[in-house]
C-alpha cells in the first residue's frame, strides 16, 4: 500500500479518488479534524518530538496517534506534496487569547491552485477552519456556525479573524516569508522543554466532531457543539483519563 493509500485510509477516505480540487483539499482537511486528535502525549512522557517526515508518518498515520501543529501541518504538507498539490508551510503568530504580539510558533500549510492561495490548518485544537481558506482580503467565508475573513497589516502579514459574540476577534497572523523545514525545529523545541510552555504541563487532547468538538485539559473530559457545553467529567484518574483516550481520540497506550 503506499504512503498516499496508507494515510487516506487513516483518515477515512479509504479508496477515495485524489482530484486536484478544492473539493477533494476540503474533504482531506475536514477528515483529518475528525479523526486524528491534537495531543501533546509524548511531550509530558519525555518522547522527543520529531519532525522527520517519516518519523512523523509513523507516529499518526501506523502507530494512530495524533500531535500538535508541527507534527499534524508537516503530515498535512508532506502528503499533500505526494498527491501532486503545490504546497508550502509558513510560521504564524497565534492571536486568540493574546494581549501582546506573540514569537512565531505555529505552523500552517498554504496551497496554491488554479492560482489562488488556500490556508489549510489541522494543527489547532480549540474551534478552528474545517476546510480550506481563500486568501482573499476581507472576504467572508463562512463554514457551518463558524465565519472567517482575512485582513492585511503592514506589520504582521495576513491576519485571519473569526467571528466571536458578534464581533471579529483576531485568530492568527503570518507572512509568506520561505520557510525551511529546519525552521520549525527551535519553535518545537521551545514547545517540549522551555518552562513557560504550555504544551509540557499536562494533558491537552482535542479532536472535532461532526457538531462540535471532545477535549481533555489536565484531568477534565469536556464535549462540545458548538460552543455549547453538553458534557464534563471532572476529577479523572489515570485510568479514566487512558480510556477516554482510547474511546474518544482513538490513543492507546
Amino acid at each position: 500500500m503506499s504512503r498516499t493509500s496508507e494515510f487516506l485510509k487513516r483518515i477515512g477516505l479509504d479508496g477515495i479518488t485524489v482530484e486536484n480540487s478544492l473539493e477533494f483539499l476540503g474533504k482531506v482537511q475536514n477528515a483529518c479534524v475528525l479523526t486524528i486528535p491534537y495531543e501533546n502525549l509524548d511531550i509530558l512522557a519525555g518522547i522527543p518530538v520529531s519532525l522527520k517526515a517519516d518519523d512523523i508518518f509513523e507516529k499518526i498515520v501506523t502507530n494512530h496517534r495524533g500531535g500538535y501543529c508541527f507534527e499534524l501541518n508537516a503530515l498535512l504538507h508532506a502528503m499533500l506534496s505526494e498527491m501532486g498539490f503545490t504546497v508550502r508551510s509558513r510560521f504564524a503568530r497565534y492571536l486568540r487569547g493574546e494581549s501582546t504580539v506573540p514569537f512565531r510558533r505555529h505552523r500552517i500549510v498554504i496551497v496554491t491552485l488554479d492560482a489562488e492561495d488556500y490556508l489549510l490548518d489541522i494543527g489547532v485544537g480549540q474551534i478552528a477552519p474545517r476546510f480550506p481558506l481563500k486568501l482573499s482580503e476581507n472576504l467572508v467565508q463562512e463554514q457551518g456556525d463558524e465565519t472567517y475573513k482575512f485582513e492585511k497589516d503592514d506589520e504582521l502579514g495576513w491576519i485571519l479573524c473569526d467571528m466571536y459574540k458578534g464581533e471579529w476577534r483576531r485568530y492568527i497572523c503570518f507572512t509568506d516569508d520561505v520557510q525551511y523545514e529546519v525552521d520549525f525545529e527551535p519553535a518545537s523545541f521551545w514547545c517540549e522543554k522551555h518552562p513557560e510552555s504550555p504544551f509540557n504541563k499536562a494533558p491537552m487532547l482535542a479532536i472535532k466532531t461532526e457538531k462540535g468538538r471532545k477535549s481533555v485539559d489536565v484531568d477534565v473530559y469536556k464535549v462540545f457543539e458548538g460552543e455549547a457545553l453538553t458534557e464534563i467529567k471532572e476529577n479523572l484518574s489515570e485510568d479514566e483519563l487512558r480510556k477516554i483516550y482510547r474511546e474518544h481520540f482513538g490513543i492507546s497506550l
